[in-house]
Formats: C-alpha cells, structure tokens, sequence
C-alpha cells in the first residue's frame, strides 16, 4: 500500500475544511451543499489537501448549526489517493481550526 495512504489509515489526523476564500462557516456550508469539500490532513509534509465527494447518506448535518456557527459535521465521501481507492472521514466545527479526520482503504 502507499506510504501516505498506510500513513492516513492509521488512526485519526489533525484536520480542516480547507475553504477558500476565507474560512468561514458559511463557506463550509456552501461546500457541503455542492456535495464536494477540501479536507485537508494538516500533520503531513506541508499538509495533504484531499478533494472529497460527499456521501450524504454516510454524512450527518445535524449537530450542526452554521447560522451560530456551533456543533460539528460528520463528512464522508470517497476518493482516489496516490493510486488507491479511499474513503475519508472527517468530523469538522464549523469555525474550528482543527478537528480529526481519518481514511480508509477499500478492500478490493
């Protein structure tokens, strides 16, 4: 398996949305609602900025309210990292700099 990808997989990462073109709880939103959010893996050399397809059935909203900008995002969704099928999961606060985040390997 790939070194970043065995590197990712091994438990639970330093992550954040990364939104452009600031940093904010509406920009998240606007993102989850395209169904398609940067999250990016910040313990990595300069960090690893993963574009990931939302899976909205394996994605939980509800604790989230980005009016107050409070609670958390659970995201999920499926990519493909250096060569390798994936699934990322990312539980996000709206306004936090960081949260945690993690991949998995699909079995083939």
């Amino acid at each position: 398996m790939n070194e970043l990808v065995q590197r990712l997989s091994s438990g639970e990462h330093p992550v954040e949305a990364s939104l452009r073109p600031e940093k904010t709880a509406t920009a998240l939103k606007e993102s989850i609602d395209r169904g398609y959010v940067h999250i990016k893996f910040m313990n990595t050399s300069g960090g690893t900025d993963l574009g990931v397809r939302l899976d909205p059935e394996a994605s939980n909203l509800q604790e989230a309210d980005f009016e107050h900008q409070t609670g958390r995002v659970h995201l999920v969704g499926n990519l493909t990292l250096n060569y390798v099928k994936v699934r990322c999961i990312a539980d996000i606060r709206p306004l936090a700099k960081l949260f945690s985040g993690k991949i998995e390997g699909f079995v083939a």
